[in-house]
């Protein structure tokens, strides 16, 4: 590509630093002039506008989430905040968000949105920018529990799972014993016979 730039200098009649980011005279320049059969058209027209904006990058814009101010740990985390963040992955299960505390915190498919979600990847793909409210934070699992719908009320999640205390109280519970003997049965019935 230099030697058709120095072709383009030579032709205006200008240096390098007079040309690259000078709009006006990039503009001059005739791209099917400098056609040739090492470089087409499409390959001129990719060195003019790098000439017109030198260093520009040539992919889309970029979205970057805006991490909360004061919020680096797991422990920042209070239920009920709403953050923004990224998607890192999507799963069948639900999408994992990063909201820069080091560990990202799951959307269940069902948290996705207020409609009937058949496959996360309807909804969200990696990369996307999303906000999300904390329903949960689990600290020793390291597990941080998001939704994407912002009205539900954190702690409130369908489906959730009873809470460690409910299991241990069924553990402590002692199994009922019956001591009476059962009715109506065919042993029963015969026993009683005997005893007569």
């Amino acid at each position: 590509a230099y030697p058709i730039v120095a072709k383009m200098l030579a032709q205006q009649g200008i240096t390098a630093a007079e040309l690259i980011g000078n709009r006006e005279r990039v503009k001059q320049i005739k791209a099917s002039d400098f056609t040739d059969e090492r470089f087409g058209l499409p390959t001129i027209l990719d060195i003019l506008s790098e000439l017109e904006k030198p260093g520009r990058d040539p992919r889309g814009e970029f979205q970057t989430a805006s991490f909360a101010e004061g919020i680096h740990e797991i422990s920042d985390l209070q239920v009920g905040m709403i953050l923004e963040g990224v998607v890192s992955n999507v799963a069948n299960f639900g999408a994992f968000v990063d909201i820069g505390v080091h560990q990202d915190g799951l959307v269940h498919i069902s948290a996705l949105s207020n409609k009937f979600v058949q496959d996360p990847r309807e909804v969200v793909k990696a990369g996307d920018v999303v906000k999300v409210k904390v329903l949960e934070v689990d600290a020793a699992r390291k597990r941080i529990a998001l939704t994407m719908r912002l009205d539900d009320e954190a702690g409130a999640t369908k489906g959730n799972r009873p809470s460690e205390s409910k299991h241990s109280e069924r553990r402590d519970r002692k199994p009922q014993r019956n001591d009476r003997a059962p009715t109506n049965s065919a042993m029963a019935d015969a026993l009683a016979k005997l005893k007569r």
